[in-house]
């Protein structure tokens, strides 16, 4: 229908989540006809991003060093893990300020029906994390004044994929002796983290509760 360059960055463009092949030929007339300069500098933020960003080593939250500036942050409790599905899920607590430790990015849910098991997950990763943090307070803090505990929270999306992974999570996890968290309440059932407002989330992460 169009010029080559024209289709192609049209197709391109409807490939991204929620735009569509009519938003994509309005966002690719956009592009035609502003500045030049606008348009290579948008051009730039797409391969800087590409580039220059890679996955904590840590947490595989994004960063632009080997670990992320929430896992380098000297003020964040190690033994509190706010498990998340995605990377945006992470900027959604944070605007809480209700939550002072650290993350662990899974990458997904389980879902059986798409083929993601466990092993799609970065759960073996989240194992080890555990690990060493029990290798550095055995007991969990139990009984000893000043030791740090360890809590795992759970903040996959309540989906039944969240949910799923969520309960998984926790039979793996608690035989550790470690606590197993999930935000108790006000997240509507079948939505995702990205819609939930601040005050809902921090209450509903003030409010968890133990799985």
């Amino acid at each position: 229908m169009f010029e080559r360059p024209v289709q192609r960055l049209i197709d391109e463009l409807s490939r991204l989540p929620g735009v569509g092949r009519k938003s994509a030929q309005r966002l690719a007339f956009h592009l035609l006809n502003v500045e030049e300069a606008d348009a290579r500098r948008l051009a730039a933020a797409i391969i800087d991003l590409r580039e220059q960003t890679s996955s904590c080593s840590r947490c595989y939250n994004v960063t632009a060093g080997a670990e992320c500036s929430i896992c380098l942050d000297p003020r964040r409790e190690p033994g509190y893990i706010c498990v998340v599905e995605r990377v945006q899920d992470i900027a959604v607590i944070e605007r809480t300020r209700e939550f002072a430790g650290q993350y662990h990015v899974l990458g997904g849910a389980l879902s059986p029906i798409d083929g993601i098991g466990p092993s799609q997950l970065r759960i073996e990763e989240l194992e080890l994390r555990i690990e060493e943090l029990r290798d550095r307070c055995p007991d969990n803090g139990a009984g000893r004044t000043g030791e740090r505990r360890i809590e795992i929270i759970i903040a996959t999306n309540p989906t039944i994929e969240g949910d799923t992974t969520a309960m998984y999570l926790a039979r793996r996890f608690k035989p550790f002796g470690i606590t197993v968290t999930r935000p108790a309440s006000g997240l509507p059932v079948g939505g995702d983290m990205d819609y939930a407002d601040e005050i809902t989330l921090g209450r509903a992460l003030a409010d968890r509760r133990e799985l």
